[in-house]
């Protein structure tokens, strides 16, 4: 059993690009891992069926699937979504506060009804991989992206949202705001040995978590790894360093 405290808890571990096999062959050499993220390609791969075997041997999961529709549309998935027993679900901040408030309750009262603890829905402000020049020049946004994302993690707040996905960046701002116990989830997570690869906006562990992250994404770092288990003690140690 680990403890709220336990850096083990602090890292979700990003399951991308694996199929169903290859998930269970790698999480059998992490016997310390606490949390995975299941996103899109895993999930239209292996279904609901694979997020309910992870739940029975133990792992809490953040379902990462993003969702941003209409509010009635964006509260059914979430409500099947939390029949799965995920502890996250993350849906865009910017689908606008009556998709945000509707999805929230009914997400809530479906995990009640399949007896499973009600899920924490997570909006996602701005993608990692979003630079402020890319930002500015494909979406004309002039807005500061630390700006943008604190306007959305203002509007999710006032939907009864209760964390949040940003870049490592905006973390120390939006919990200077924002207390514990709102979650704040980040990606973008490297060590200083690691490749960028396609995100933008990066830190280490140690400085994410002394920003006020409360868990760190973490996929390729770990998962691409040649020794994934001395990759992962690498991260966790930087924690501890927190």
């Amino acid at each position: 059993m680990s403890l709220p405290n336990d850096p083990t808890e602090k890292i979700i571990i990003a399951l991308d690009g694996m199929n169903p096999d290859e998930v269970l062959s790698f999480i059998s050499k992490l016997p310390n891992l606490r949390w995975v993220k299941i996103g899109l390609e895993l999930f239209l791969s292996s279904g609901p069926d694979f997020l309910k075997r992870l739940h029975d041997m133990g792992f809490k999961i953040f379902l990462d699937l993003k969702f941003h529709d209409i509010p009635v549309t964006m509260a059914s998935a979430c409500s099947q979504a939390a029949k799965t027993g995920a502890e996250f679900i993350s849906v865009h901040a910017c689908a606008g506060s009556k998709a945000l408030f509707e999805a929230n309750n009914v997400a809530i009262q479906s995990a009640i009804d399949e007896g499973f603890p009600p899920p924490t829905l997570l909006a996602v402000t701005v993608l990692t991989s979003w630079s402020s020049e890319s930002f500015e020049r494909e979406l004309g946004i002039k807005q500061p992206l630390d700006n943008r994302v604190l306007s959305l993690v203002n509007l999710a707040v006032e939907s009864g949202i209760g964390g949040c996905v940003c870049s490592p960046l905006e973390v120390n701002l939006v919990r200077s705001i924002y207390k514990t116990p709102f979650e704040i989830i980040t990606p973008g997570i490297r060590l200083r040995s690691n490749p960028i690869g396609d995100q933008s906006r990066i830190m280490s562990p140690s400085e994410a978590i002394k920003a006020g992250a409360s868990k760190l994404v973490i996929g390729r770092p770990i998962t691409l790894a040649r020794e994934p288990v001395e990759a992962f003690n690498q991260f966790i140690k930087e924690i501890e360093l927190a």
